[in-house]
């Protein structure tokens, strides 16, 4: 069940975005030849019309051929008007940029889907209060719910700990519900440092209660649903170049760096939690592979994006046989890390060592 949730994952992220790529030439009247899910010996094909559609044995990429898109192919004359090299720059830069967008969109519609389906979410009730906390010496109490901050109504738990967190130090009026009765209580969130999700120390505020576990199941309108799927899938591509950033400077260790194993893993994982689970890891992912191919290194979208704008800024295309080598380094470097990463895989795994 693992390696069937993996392929279908791969599956339909790996389609998602070669689509964006094939509609978008399609829509150019760019002749695609080949629509391949999957590198290697073909598994299945079928030809219709110009193109060949492909299922290919090794099921980690994919790929669209395009007519004129290789350099230094020989082209008949009648076949220029239909080849990706001689079209202009904003027809092919849109034929490369729809791939990561179709990712990044599929990512929003997935989000909107669970929005409307329903999350379950943490109810602003006090589990445990921590002995000579803040929120013990205002008398919060287990099973207390918190209802207001500072006047501003509270309905969930996150909401709660964003405000706490942002406070350290300062004072924070709170309407607590107990049992029937409504309580005020002043409390004054203590400084302390803690590690983010990158290691790195940064000052919050913390009272001292654990929450009790209890949730409700959220649901939002259709135009709720859309905007914080399009805020989430906007915060989560953010997460993921920052990350990028952090991983060149060094503050998040280059072992973090998973591969296929870990994405096989962690696939079996989120669809043994059940179907909403997978569908948003499914998005998380998308917006992940749609943000990394946005990177300027040749051979990745973002790499025919950063050669599109030199070739817009200098009025010419760029030389062929440059073209070529630069592709050639672009797949050692994406050869090197796809290595390194499923190096960190085996190792992960005969070591015992969770994924951070």
């Amino acid at each position: 069940m693992t390696f069937l949730s993996a392929i279908i994952l791969l599956g339909i992220i790996i389609f998602v975005h070669e689509l964006g790529h094939f509609l978008s030439a399609k829509l150019m009247d760019v002749r695609v030849l080949k629509f391949s899910l999957g590198f290697g010996p073909k598994i299945i094909s079928k030809r219709y019309g110009d193109t060949e559609y492909i299922i290919s044995s090794i099921p980690f990429g994919g790929y669209v051929k395009m007519l004129g898109e290789s350099p230094g192919e020989e082209l008949k004359e009648e076949e220029k008007a239909f080849a990706f090299n001689h079209q202009p720059v904003w027809k092919r830069f849109l034929i490369v940029f729809l791939g990561p967008l179709f990712n990044m969109l599929f990512a929003v519609v997935i989000f909107v889907c669970v929005f409307l389906y329903g999350l379950p979410v943490l109810l602003p009730q006090v589990g445990d209060v921590l002995p000579r906390s803040p929120a013990e010496r205002a008398g919060l109490m287990k099973e207390d719910t918190v209802t207001a901050i500072n006047g501003s109504e509270i309905t969930r738990w996150d909401e709660m700990t964003r405000i706490i967190h942002n406070s350290p130090g300062r004072s924070l009026n709170l309407k607590v519900k107990r049992q029937t009765e409504i309580i005020t209580m002043t409390i004054v969130p203590e400084k302390k440092m803690v590690r983010n999700i990158f290691g790195e120390e940064r000052e919050v505020g913390l009272i001292g209660i654990k929450p009790s576990g209890k949730t409700f199941i959220s649901q939002e309108s259709l135009t709720g649903a859309i905007g914080n799927a399009i805020g989430r899938t906007w915060e989560i591509s953010v997460l993921t170049v920052v990350a990028v950033v952090k991983l060149i400077q060094r503050v998040i260790p280059m072992e973090t760096i998973g591969g296929p194993i870990l994405i096989i893993q962690m696939a079996g994982e989120q669809a043994s939690l059940g179907i909403l689970n997978f569908f948003i890891f499914m998005a998380i992912i998308n917006i992940n592979i749609g943000i990394l191919n946005l990177l300027p290194i040749p051979i990745l979208d973002g790499g025919h994006i950063m050669f599109l704008g030199i070739e817009a800024i200098r009025r010419k295309p760029l030389n062929e046989k440059f073209v070529a080598i630069a592709q050639r380094v672009g797949l050692g470097i994406i050869l090197f890390i796809m290595a390194f990463a499923l190096y960190n895989d085996i190792i992960r795994i005969i070591t015992g060592r969770p994924f951070p």
